[in-house]
């Protein structure tokens, strides 16, 4: 098993709430197989299925956020807020308190509060929602971000922050292929929840905004499923929608090397509160599967650079050998095309430029075509927005782009984590 960080290993112990879970959770298998011993060995499947759900609870608390990473989990739900007008520092600095009094009772498996979903009294609103009673923590991060936005707008400092503004948090310039909606992109603040229980994941962002109100609105909101990238190397590597491997080449969390020199702010950085942070980019791409479907597995691994079975590279050898750029087929040809999608994005043709991808599938309905409205909500995180901007841009060139639209898009500047009694992003705010 690959080393982990401090801060990004599960926590020991059962919850109160995980507890409840188990019960629940054995006695209904129980039920649902009948009596005798196909009914006890049920029983067991089911005692030990929500015994490792309950243990995933990853500590809040740590050098770095949790939900980088962390074991990439199986659902997803990510939103983006912006700042409610007429609201000053004091506000901003109050939600981020509130935020990571929740958050940190939230990844433990607890309710927001105290006394959460029934423990307040009955002629209130309860502080807790309440769909997450008797589920365990899931394995539930929360990961926060500061949007460009937050620092300035339309020229205004309205939160007294702008001169602790990271020199690098610019909105993304235009990429070809830009289809965005700006109803789905940017945002001030964005919190990315990732669990192994999807009701859990959106349980955690309803509680949070529910707790924003008055102070910022929900701008935006995306659900994902089926993870598309490992960032383990217990973790097998995921298929995304048009049915390969994904993220075969992705940062591990134990090489702390490449986190140190691709992923985490440096104390060197500038500015110093961003040490042991990152920078959050989203891109929610739609992805053509009518048509993807339509094309031959022949001319789909020319287009990927990778055998559809397998993920190996097209220029021979299993799914994690490296790539042989220079290899040529029986007719002359390059083994691994020159447009195809890995030999673009590939670090040795971009000048070693790598990030950590933690993307999810989507499907949002269907469109108005009747066709799936369905793609890759990718996420990644880098030292430098910069190494982002490299790498799609270098994709320009892509013909996986014939079958690519991106619709939405967003960066935030990811502060390090958070000490017990402080908040995030509070270095910021001295």
């Amino acid at each position: 098993m690959s080393e982990q960080p401090e801060s990004e290993r599960p926590a020991p112990g059962v919850s109160r709430r995980g507890l409840f879970g188990l019960a629940l959770g054995a006695g209904a298998a129980g039920l649902a197989l009948g009596a005798g011993g196909g009914a006890t060995a049920g029983v067991a499947v089911g005692r030990a299925r929500e015994a490792d759900a309950s243990a995933s609870a990853y500590e809040f608390y740590g050098a770095h956020q949790a939900g980088v990473v962390t074991p990439v989990q199986d659902h997803l739900h990510f939103a983006a807020f912006d700042m409610m007008p007429r609201t000053n520092r004091d506000d901003l600095v109050s939600l981020l308190q509130d935020w990571t009094y929740a958050a940190a009772r939230l990844t433990q498996g607890l309710d927001v509060s105290a006394s959460g979903a029934v423990g307040g009294p009955v002629q209130a609103p309860p502080d807790d929602t309440g769909e997450a009673l008797g589920l365990p923590a899931s394995g539930l991060t929360l990961t926060f971000g500061f949007g460009p936005t937050l620092f300035e707008l339309d020229g205004e400092d309205r939160f007294g922050i702008a001169a602790g503004r990271p020199a690098v948090l610019e909105r993304l310039p235009a990429f070809l292929g830009d289809d965005l909606d700006p109803a789905a992109s940017n945002g001030d603040l964005c919190i990315q929840a990732c669990a192994d229980d999807p009701q859990v994941a959106v349980h955690a962002v309803r509680n949070l905004s529910r707790i924003a109100f008055g102070r910022a609105r929900l701008r935006w909101s995306q659900l994902g499923f089926g993870r598309t990238s490992r960032t383990t190397t217990t973790q097998a590597t995921p298929r995304n929608l048009f049915g390969f491997k994904d993220g075969t080449a992705n940062i591990l969390a134990g090489d702390r090397a490449g986190l140190d020199e691709h992923v985490w702010v440096a104390a060197s950085d500038d500015p110093a509160w961003m040490a042991g942070g990152s920078y959050l980019v989203a891109r929610k791409i739609a992805m053509m599967i009518e048509t993807w479907d339509r094309v031959p597995l022949s001319e789909q691994q020319t287009i990927v650079g990778r055998t559809k079975a397998e993920g190996a590279p097209l220029s021979g050898g299993d799914e994690f050998a490296a790539p042989d750029f220079a290899a040529v087929d029986t007719a002359g040809t390059k083994a691994i095309p020159e447009t195809s999608h890995v030999r673009l994005a590939h670090p040795d043709q971009n000048g070693g430029t790598r990030i950590l991808r933690r993307g999810y599938n989507f499907v949002d309905g269907n469109n108005d075509l009747g066709r799936l409205d369905a793609g890759l909500f990718f996420l990644s995180f880098q030292r430098d927005p910069q190494q982002f901007v490299r790498l799609q841009r270098s994709l320009s060139s892509d013909v996986m782009n014939e079958y690519l639209r991106h619709v939405g898009s967003g960066l935030w500047a990811v502060p390090p984590g958070i000490a017990p009694g402080s908040f995030v992003g509070a270095g910021l705010f001295g």
